[in-house]
């Protein structure tokens, strides 16, 4: 009170006072001394906000995010009530969790999940060689797709080779049309050039809709007369990539990870027993589930504002309920909906675990590979006195104990990795 009754001057002498007492800047005095009497002041009371969703729901969430195969939270909120009646009959859901877990919010989701998001980190590579013949012949596909009917689709080979990409080893023929997200896989040991037209024949004969198109990168599993002709007898359309741009190829790219990498991971699977077995869920179990249980989030749109890029995003829907959107598919979509009806998601999800956990011991390693040349020491090696180290490391360079067929046949940036 004295501040604000004071004159000018006064109050000038009492924000010096109290500067050099509090050290407190002029405004912020100004402020404090304007203010109420600090006997007039609201305290203000931080009480802890609380906890709206049981341990029931959060239990709850968590197991159909395992079954779900982890997927994010928008993701995982679109499911819940697609999954719904699998739900009541796993857990007997009594009214209120059932409107708790259909009126969740995914960020409430993120938050409640935090502590079990511990996802595994692993880093991507590739085996494909660039092919050079009849890259004239097909063209360059770079603009964004817009297509508003199923059937255009893009398509990658990933390789399961582990570490050593020595041999055959089996590879994933991946799949995706554009418009539904419709995925479908298959499996082929090699990837010959006859090899990788037969399992797309298999796969066209699989999808829910005619192939009308595909575009794939520069592969010469896929940039050759084989396929070529292929495509032009059943009237395909036949677009390529860039070279050395991944981005041109996102959705399928996109796809390898979530239907192929995240389940078998980066080991390498080379034998006929390791191919049926992969084959075998990619026929059965793994389509039905990612295709008519798992929703997936498809851009929209993209608004550049100033330097940003803004993406906004579809809702999420399963590639089945985008089929059921498109009206020449009808009879496909009622004999995949009286299917689904039969289905229970939670069952196949155990079922595609268990044939995972057959899988992986197939894995071939790199000790037992027989194809792997084996380097013998030659006898000069036993008779020479023990050199210095240094000697020694010079000496092993020059590959003095390899057999001669090694030292001429072999480059010289190979010899470390053969002995």
């Amino acid at each position: 009170m004295r501040y604000q009754q004071a004159s000018r001057p006064e109050r000038r002498r009492i924000l010096d006072e109290v500067w050099a007492n509090c050290g407190y800047h002029r405004k912020y005095a100004i402020r404090l001394l304007n203010g109420p009497p600090p006997a007039c002041r609201a305290v203000l009371i931080c009480r802890p906000r609380a906890a709206h969703y049981g341990p029931q729901v959060v239990s709850i969430l968590k197991a159909v995010w395992e079954a779900a195969d982890y997927p994010w939270s928008v993701r995982l909120k679109a499911l819940l009530p697609g999954w719904m009646p699998w739900i009541r009959k796993r857990f007997r859901l009594t009214a209120e969790l059932e409107r708790q877990l259909l009126e969740i919010s995914a960020r409430s989701i993120d938050y409640r999940l935090a502590a079990h998001k511990r996802a595994q980190r692993r880093r991507l590579y590739g085996r494909t060689k660039p092919g050079t013949l009849l890259k004239h012949h097909i063209p360059v596909k770079t603009d964004r797709w817009d297509v508003q009917q199923p059937g255009f689709t893009e398509i990658d080979l990933v390789s399961h080779s582990g570490d050593s990409a020595s041999g055959e080893f089996c590879h994933s023929l991946n799949l995706t049309d554009i418009h539904t997200t419709w995925t479908e896989s298959c499996a082929v040991l090699g990837k010959g050039q006859h090899t990788v037209q037969q399992a797309l024949e298999q796969l066209r004969q699989t999808l829910p809709f005619p192939l009308l198109g595909i575009d794939s990168d520069n592969g010469s599993e896929f940039i050759n007369q084989h396929l070529v002709r292929y495509c032009a007898t059943q009237k395909i359309q036949f677009t390529r990539g860039r070279p050395y741009k991944k981005d041109d190829n996102a959705h399928i790219e996109q796809k390898n990870w979530t239907h192929v990498r995240r389940l078998l991971g980066y080991v390498r699977y080379d034998s006929p027993a390791a191919l049926e077995a992969i084959n075998d869920l990619y026929r059965n179990e793994l389509r039905l589930f990612q295709n008519l249980f798992l929703p997936s989030v498809k851009l929209q749109e993209k608004l550049r504002v100033g330097s940003r890029l803004r993406r906004r995003y579809q809702p999420p829907q399963t590639p089945f309920q985008r089929l059921g959107a498109c009206k020449d598919l009808a009879p496909h979509y009622a004999q995949l909906k009286q299917l689904r009806d039969r289905l229970d998601p939670f069952e196949l999800s155990l079922k595609i675990q268990a044939k995972l956990q057959r899988i992986y011991p197939l894995a071939a390693s790199r000790k037992a590979n027989p194809s792997a040349p084996v380097p013998q020491l030659s006898t000069a090696v036993h008779r020479k006195k023990k050199e210095p180290k240094k000697k020694e490391k010079t000496r092993m360079t020059t590959m003095s104990y390899l057999p001669q067929s090694l030292k001429t046949k072999t480059p010289p940036r190979l010899h470390s990795q053969i002995a």
